[in-house]
């Protein structure tokens, strides 16, 4: 089973959120601070990360942006529920989804389960026709197999969710994409996200590619409509 960090500064959510987890079969580590949190998971990865926003010595935000440094293992944030910002900027600085306090057990058991499906394309659901096929559109090429985004010939790091909704995009170029579509592409069926959610991942995903390339304009907005992948 995946091994799963979870941080957080309130000892209840840490007994609680873990005991859940191993109960299902994960192997789980806690921690109370971000910063003893980055030492050993740079030192060790996990293969998933649940982390909160509000904690002592190093944020929840700050640690998604040094972990996102070293790679791109899933990341779900735990928000309180009056802190949409916080939400915002998570999403914005590559976090694959994020939950709500106070939340329901089997909510986010599903959250979980649905990460992880994502990041193994092996064992994911593909997301259309020769979803894990090799997919070349103009400078882009995305290999699924691999979790592999080069532009042009240039390595562009993405989250899974960012690959996922890339993928979408790119299997049809010209065709216009309802947010709906690529929530089911991205998301399981028993995961709700809302529209700020997707645009979130759009931005980021556009912000990554123009820092290979400032000329980067594929991913084409539709205002009311959706999105669609423009093939040069």
């Amino acid at each position: 089973m995946a091994n799963i960090a979870l941080v957080d500064d309130d000892k209840n959510i840490l007994a609680s959120v873990s005991m859940l987890l191993e109960q299902e079969g994960y192997h789980v580590r806690t921690f109370s601070d971000g910063a003893s949190a980055l030492t050993a998971l740079t030192a060790a990865a996990p293969d998933l990360v649940i982390l909160d926003i509000k904690m002592p010595r190093m944020d929840g935000l700050e640690l998604l942006r040094r972990l996102r440094q070293n790679g791109d293992l899933p990341v779900i944030l735990l928000t309180s529920k009056d802190e949409e910002i916080d939400e915002l900027i998570g999403l914005n600085a590559g976090a694959d989804d994020y939950i709500r306090k106070p939340f329901s057990q089997r909510l986010l058991l599903e959250r979980v389960k649905a990460v992880l499906r994502r990041a193994d394309p092996h064992k994911s659901t593909p997301a259309g026709p020769d979803a894990r096929e090799a997919l070349v559109r103009g400078k882009l090429a995305l290999d699924p197999q691999r979790h592999e985004c080069t532009w042009d010939g240039r390595p562009v790091r993405l989250t899974v969710t960012e690959f996922l909704i890339l993928q979408c995009l790119a299997q049809r170029p010209g065709f216009v994409k309802s947010r709906d579509s690529l929530m089911d592409a991205a998301y399981d069926d028993q995961v709700y996200v809302d529209d700020r959610t997707i645009d979130s991942h759009i931005k980021r995903l556009r912000k990554k590619f123009k820092q290979v390339d400032d000329n980067f304009d594929a991913i084409e907005t539709l205002y009311g409509v959706g999105y669609r992948y423009r093939e040069a």
